[in-house]
């Protein structure tokens, strides 16, 4: 423990979490390349396939979160945060500086670096909050993954909005927003978010589960606040000035439950010390009699080892590797993800490709409506789970259906179907990246899960190269025009037509597979094995932390 742990306070876990969602707030940064990717384009001569290998370098930065995956078993959760911030310092700063043209354009290939170093920060981040808190909180993962990941959703929006409100949408402040403020957080995050003892007894389970529906209806209250903002058209400076202030009231409200805990913290029942049961003295074993038990324990322990796990156990990453499963669950998080990240970075280009100059309401609306998908999908997938034994795949392969419409919707470019479409692709990306995270652990296990986290999330860089950097990249620089700056630009409705209609084909591949997967894992989804799994892994919680 560092001089600022504060190992006997009841609240230490609560205060960890609420700085825990502060970080996540503020980690969609990759989700904004829309925002400032005119300004890279017009500034730097860039095709549209150039701009896209841009946003590509910037998702491959996460490949490098298997650095993370590793550190995150190696190194203390602060440790981690440190490095992440100030990847992102340098990584956004020097975009800043590039944008508000204090520098002038760098290399295309040091641009590329410090893209990647921007997108690698948030896996840091991301590694040091999701491992953290997963192990805190075993019991009820579907809900802590919904509520960060439901943050992270709408950190987009949040920067987006301020930006708007505070200095017009200034690409260059936007800029330099992602540079400073992820930073500050993190080291606050520093200061509090560590491993704890999760829930002991029944009524520690209950107060978790009270406060965990206090911290959704908080997350809910700061999106509808932002989704009000945004479809409220244009807002003078003095009423964009109390929204920002609301804004940050919002963010600082969960701080509402540790000091709860500090304040009104009663003594459960398993703080009362109870009488023993075991009797004074027990009858004494021969030594021959302890010398089997001894060898019998032995062989039971070699017999565990050579054995191959089953899905549902604790993995190491090779056996992980080895399964059917991981590679299921792997190219049907490509389908979805992937083509999700199509669309965010290419959103400034496809609205105006139908006829919008400024498409910072469909960043948002995504970001938004992303936040509601991974809110009721954690809400949801966990009450079914334990209700029903429904297997969480379900809700990925039913993310996969919608998702598809989305993007049929977007490729009839009727007037309002970029709206729509914004709306549907956020709720089903936001869906497949909060439900894909417990999956991972319950049917591999949570000891390593930092590296097999990152494994997973290669599937963001994969994804915007394969659907970002070529399909979209190369599909509309065939039909653009080149202007004279050398830049080029399509307008009209079939400049990322074809690019919909294959990425909604991509859904409905994702779809089987999910389907798939969740009919393979349907076994360990059922009641009775739910109960006993994550009661085993409660029990086993001091072990994995240390």
């Amino acid at each position: 423990m560092g001089p600022f742990s504060f190992p006997t306070l009841p609240a230490a876990k609560w205060l960890g979490f609420v700085t825990a969602i502060w970080v996540q707030a503020t980690c969609g940064n990759n989700y904004t390349f829309s925002n400032y990717s005119d300004a890279l384009k017009s500034l730097m001569a860039l095709t549209q396939l150039q701009l896209n290998n841009l946003s590509v370098a910037k998702d491959v930065g996460k490949a490098f979160g298997l650095l993370s995956g590793l550190a995150s078993d190696r190194l203390p959760t602060s440790a981690i945060l440190i490095i992440g911030s100030l990847e992102g310092l340098i990584g956004y700063g020097v975009q800043w500086l590039v944008v508000s043209e204090k520098i002038h354009p760098l290399p295309y290939w040091q641009m590329c670096i410090f893209l990647c170093m921007g997108g690698n920060s948030t896996t840091w981040m991301n590694t040091a909050v999701l491992v953290t808190c997963m192990r805190n909180f075993p019991k009820n993962r579907g809900p802590v993954s919904g509520i960060l990941k439901g943050y992270v959703g709408l950190s987009t929006a949040i920067f987006t909005d301020i930006c708007t409100a505070l200095f017009s949408s200034k690409p260059s402040a936007f800029l330099l927003i992602l540079a400073i403020v992820p930073a500050v957080i993190c080291l606050t995050a520093v200061l509090f978010l560590r491993e704890n003892q999760p829930a002991s007894g029944p009524v520690e389970d209950r107060q978790e589960t009270e406060f965990f529906r206090i911290f959704n209806v908080l997350a809910i209250a700061v999106a509808v606040y932002l989704l009000v903002f945004d479809i409220t058209g244009n807002h003078g400076h003095v009423l964009s000035l109390y929204f920002a202030v609301g804004l940050i009231f919002l963010l600082a409200l969960p701080l509402a439950v540790p000091l709860y805990v500090v304040l009104f913290k009663s003594k459960s029942n398993s703080d009362i010390e109870q009488p023993s049961r075991e009797p004074l003295l027990t009858p004494q074993k021969s030594s021959t009699e302890k010398q089997e038990i001894v060898t019998a324990i032995v062989k039971v322990e070699d017999a565990e080892r050579n054995r191959k796990p089953l899905i549902g156990e604790e993995h190491t990453v090779m056996q992980m590797l080895q399964t059917y499963d991981f590679w299921i669950l792997f190219a049907s998080f490509l389908c979805g993800v992937g083509t999700g990240m199509c669309v965010m970075n290419n959103m400034g280009q496809m609205g105006l490709a139908l006829g919008f100059n400024d498409a910072s309401i469909f960043v948002s609306l995504m970001s938004i409506w992303g936040f509601f998908g991974r809110i009721v999908s954690g809400l949801l997938s966990e009450y079914y789970m334990w209700k029903c034994g429904t297997p969480r795949p379900v809700w990925n392969a039913a993310s996969q259906i919608l998702m598809a419409l989305g993007y049929i919707i977007m490729a009839m470019a009727l007037p309002g179907s970029l709206h729509i479409g914004s709306i549907l692709v956020g709720i089903c990306y936001g869906v497949r990246l909060t439900i894909t995270v417990p999956v991972a652990s319950e049917l591999f296990g949570v000891k390593y899960y930092g590296l097999l986290y990152n494994i997973l999330i290669l599937n963001l860089p994969l994804g915007s190269f394969l659907f970002s950097g070529l399909l979209a990249g190369y599909l509309y620089d065939a039909q653009a025009t080149i202007s004279v700056d050398g830049s080029n630009t399509c307008v009209g409705a079939h400049c990322y037509f074809l690019v919909f209609v294959i990425m909604a084909v991509a859904c409905m591949l994702g779809f089987g597979l999910d389907i798939l997967l969740a009919v393979r894992t349907k076994n360990i989804y059922s009641k009775s094995k739910v109960e006993k799994k994550f009661i085993g892994e409660t029990e086993d919680s001091t072990s994995i932390k240390s």
